[in-house]
């Protein structure tokens, strides 16, 4: 099992757009069209991936896992201030408050920024994730708690 946590505000990793490829002087032709490439379309995601990338690469330095993969991710965010009541009340959190955070940015596109990021550092692909537990929570600031189990060490479910 490799356990670790990253602190930061994550990124997501949802759709791509294209955009054109530009040379010295304007976007580039070839046989009457623009050539493009896809890139995020959330800037953040790179820096994230990366941050992901390098805290896997200090928890476990072993060769890539093969085979079968369980992944938990629990990803923790501040409570809004509109949460806490006012003056001696400000550390209370409202009965009105919501117990989960249900606003974006929505797991799935949490989970792939993740997944992908541990692509050759921690496993061959993410196609090897067959078992997917995730949830998003509150928590004092903003990071993801990550466990990855190969599937031949799974005794209990995570």
């Amino acid at each position: 099992m490799i356990e670790f946590q990253v602190l930061g505000q994550p990124a997501t990793q949802g759709s791509k757009k294209v955009v054109p490829i530009y040379g010295k002087h304007g976007p580039i032709m070839k046989d009457g069209r623009v050539l493009t490439r896809a890139v995020e379309d959330n800037p953040q995601t790179a820096v994230w991936r990366q941050q992901v990338a390098s805290a896997a690469r200090i928890a476990y330095g072993g060769p890539l896992l093969l085979g079968p993969i369980a992944l938990r991710l629990v990803f923790e965010r501040p409570r809004p201030k509109g949460h806490f009541g006012s003056g001696k009340n400000a550390s209370v959190v409202k009965s009105s408050a919501p117990d989960y955070p249900t606003s974006k940015p929505d797991s799935t596109k949490l989970t792939r920024a993740v997944e992908d990021s541990l692509t050759g550092v921690l496993w061959q692909d993410d196609s090897q994730v067959v078992e997917h537990h995730i949830s998003k929570r509150w928590g004092l600031f903003f990071r993801v708690y990550v466990r990855v189990v190969p599937m031949g060490e799974l005794t209990d479910p995570i």
